[in-house]
Parts: C-alpha cells; structure tokens; sequence
C-alpha cells in the first residue's frame, strides 16, 4: 500500500501562482508514472499532468505551458508548479502514482487539495 498526501492548495486570484505538493509513505518514490488529475464539480476527472519514471513528461494541453510537475525523490515528493491561474482551473486537484503490471497496474490515489480562483 501507498499513502499519498497532497497539500498547497488555496484560494488565489486570476493570475496566482500556486505549488501544490504530494508526498508519499514509501521510502523511495519508485512509482512508473506519477502525476496530477483534477476534478471539478460536475465534471469528469482530468489529466493535468504525468512524470514516468525516467523523466519523460506529459501536460494537458489546457496547461498551455503554464504548469510543471516536477519530483524530488529524496523526499519522495512530486510537484505541480502552476502559473497564470484561471477560474476555470478551480477545482480538487488529486496526485496519482502508479505501478504497471502484467495485468492489473496498481494505482493509488491522494484524498486531494482544493484549488480556487477567483477572478
């Protein structure tokens, strides 16, 4: 089992920035592909952004090249660097990491950070 806890979520004005955080319980943040998914009310969970393993990174297009998810194993740490924040950005934002298998991958999921702009 994986615990996941993210924090740095809050309320900021249209054009804040905000670094939200994920921590893990394993020693070692070995997991093939973390990443960052948001959810807001009424909508479907999202992809923001993945970071494998080996350092290859994906990004929704709304990021639009102002997020970055980043990763500090030594304190088993990933990181979402969000700028340029918008109103349509409100939303709980979940860290995810997960193990690929033969057949089923495991995937664990944190309880999530709000995050809301105001315009």
């Amino acid at each position: 089992q994986v615990q996941l806890v993210e924090s740095g979520g809050g309320l900021v004005q249209a054009g804040g920035s905000l670094r939200l955080s994920c921590t893990a319980s394993r020693s070692s943040f070995t997991a093939d592909v973390t990443g960052w998914y948001r959810q807001a009310p009424g909508k479907q969970r999202e992809l923001v952004a993945t970071l494998t393993k080996d350092g290859r990174t994906n990004y929704a297009d709304f990021v639009k090249g102002r997020f970055t998810i980043s990763r500090d194993n030594r304190k088993n740490t990933i990181y979402l660097q969000m700028t340029g924040l918008e109103p349509e950005d409100t939303a709980v934002y979940l860290c995810n990491a997960r193990w690929i298998r033969a057949i089923v991958d495991d995937s664990y999921w944190g309880q999530g950070t709000q995050v809301t702009v105001s315009s």
